[in-house]
């Protein structure tokens, strides 16, 4: 997994997953204003907002886009 720069001709969506940096945590897109230059996140249950340049994207790597969870077998379905 590696961050990447949100530049100008690059953006988050709403509902994607970001990191924010100051507070070292992964967030969930809410909103994307460039003009405004913040974008409006979700993360620890509550609504915040902070400029871009304090956000990044996530980029997986194959393996990490290959690997799929599988559900619980204890009760044999």
């Amino acid at each position: 997994m590696k961050f990447i720069e949100i530049t100008e001709s690059l953006k988050a969506t709403p509902g994607e997953y970001i990191y924010h940096e100051p507070t070292k945590q992964i967030v969930m897109c809410g909103s994307f204003n460039r003009s405004l230059n913040h974008i409006r996140a979700l993360g620890r249950a509550h609504m915040f907002k902070d400029i871009i340049q304090n956000f990044k994207k996530i980029e997986l790597s194959p393996e990490e886009r290959a690997r799929k969870r599988t559900g619980c077998k204890g009760c044999g379905s």
